[in-house]
């Protein structure tokens, strides 16, 4: 039995990627109003047909009824991380208002909705939406929200669907394989028809950690309560310390303590052989912010060694991504499309191993094709430098990112360097769109799709509430 999904703004095609690897699953139609991103899209799945076409502009008999629409409308206007406040899509003074209206940006949020016009003529068996979250704040200024709840409505009445939102970062998106070795906080909105099986939640959508108290378990979602953010009302994003959300044990009595999920790190997507110079050999000197979080990164992630220091190797950010530096054993911060803004800081890898975090394996040489990854092993390097200056430092490279986007490596994209870092910053995580679509895709079937076997006991425990 197939099932049968359509792709609106399907970008280079992350989650048609993801999709598929859900058997039974075909990509009908893919469209998009980027034409290297339907060429990348095409290139890397040739028997779906695909359309290059503003689509606001399509009317929507001119693609085939599937089972599912997938959904990524224009997410740029809604996101504070363009680093101006963010708007909301009113129009103050008309269309050919001279206030300082913000035209591309309403023209923009106004992709959303592209999918109540398709939902409204192709009643799709299910629909998933995927957006930033700040998205959920879509209205006027005085009334912040009120057009995304009308859009979830006129959304909603064509099925007529039931609806759930979710917030869920790519990293801990790990039920039918691995998370994602980049940050990737997104809200999905699912809908499903009333009346009809709905998705299970739990199964799909609730990563794995280790409680201190009940070993390892599958982890609660739970918001805290802040100004803009209840268990009733839910948004935000992952985040023990700034966050509006975080992981904690099912169990009642650890309803107040934190857990963390268990990740991937961006090591493993870095390619750390690669030609890098050390910041001694540089012949200009990197601009003092880069070098500031560089010698912050090395205070922090050394350990004094005799004459020298064990340095794990870091990453920082030039800009964005909420911190100067982390360890390369978590997980890259947020790629966007406007650059490639990450750093990373290693010692020279002829002086370094790949150390497993888990079980009795001894470290190896990195120059060692990496032993196999499972959902228990991760690995980590320890190099060592007798000071700063005989570190390498390097931007990751386009390959990098799109790995820690988890793409295939075999996966081509069809464009210049800076397309490419485009296509890789818009897209969806393969890993988060194979399980929101396998998720979606069992609840359609009725057919219970096996998930990997997560290594070592899981603790079963009466749960204290369904996660919000």
């Amino acid at each position: 039995m197939f099932v049968t999904m359509t792709d609106l703004f399907c970008g280079a095609g992350g989650s048609t990627c993801g999709a598929l690897k859900i058997p039974g699953v075909r990509v009908v139609m893919a469209a998009n109003h980027s034409r290297h991103a339907i060429n990348t899209h095409q290139h890397n799945h040739p028997t779906t047909d695909h359309d290059c076409a503003d689509i606001s502009q399509v009317v929507p008999t001119r693609y085939p009824r599937t089972d599912i629409l997938w959904g990524s409308p224009e997410c740029t206007h809604h996101t504070r991380a363009r680093g101006k406040k963010r708007g909301h899509g009113e129009f103050s003074g008309g269309l050919f208002s001279t206030d300082g209206t913000d035209e591309a940006a309403i023209r923009s949020r106004a992709t959303m909705h592209d999918i109540a016009r398709f939902a409204e003529h192709h009643r799709y068996r299910a629909i998933i939406v995927e957006n930033v979250p700040d998205a959920r704040w879509w209205g006027p200024e005085e009334a912040p929200g009120f057009a995304f709840d009308n859009w979830v409505r006129s959304v909603a009445l064509w099925g007529p669907y039931e609806h759930r939102i979710v917030y869920l970062d790519s990293a801990h998106a790990q039920a039918a394989g691995p998370g994602s070795r980049s940050r990737r906080p997104r809200m999905y909105v699912v809908f499903w028809r009333k009346g009809e099986r709905a998705p299970d939640f739990d199964k799909w959508l609730r990563p794995y950690g280790v409680c201190p108290r009940h070993g390892r378990v599958q982890l609660m979602q739970s918001f805290k309560r802040t100004r803009v953010c209840s268990p009733e009302r839910p948004w935000g994003v992952y985040g023990i310390k700034n966050g509006q959300y975080v992981y904690r044990c099912p169990a009642r009595e650890c309803r107040t303590e934190a857990v963390e999920p268990r990740v991937r790190g961006a090591a493993e997507a870095i390619d750390f052989t690669l030609p890098a110079l050390t910041l001694g050999e540089r012949s200009r000197p990197l601009a003092p912010n880069t070098m500031r979080k560089i010698r912050d990164g090395w205070a922090t992630y050394r350990q004094l060694d005799g004459d020298g220091s064990l340095i794990e190797p870091y990453m920082i950010e030039l800009h964005g991504g909420g911190s100067n530096h982390r360890p390369a054993t978590q997980p890259m911060s947020t790629l966007t499309a406007g650059g490639l803004n990450h750093g990373v800081v290693y010692a020279d890898p002829a002086r370094h191993a790949l150390l497993p975090y888990y079980g009795n394996s001894s470290a190896q040489p990195v120059t060692a094709p990496m032993p196999t990854l499972t959902t228990r092993d991760r690995h980590g390097l320890i190099g060592y430098a007798a000071r700063l200056e005989e570190c390498r430092y390097r931007m990751i490279r386009p390959r990098e990112a799109a790995r820690a986007m988890e793409f295939p490596d075999e996966f081509v994209f069809v464009g210049d360097r800076d397309q490419t870092i485009e296509m890789i910053g818009n897209a969806v995580t393969t890993n988060a769109g194979r399980d929101l679509v396998g998720m979606v895709v069992e609840a359609l079937t009725g057919q219970e799709i096996a998930l990997p076997e997560h290594s070592g006991p899981i603790a079963v425990l009466p749960a204290a509430g369904a996660a919000a």
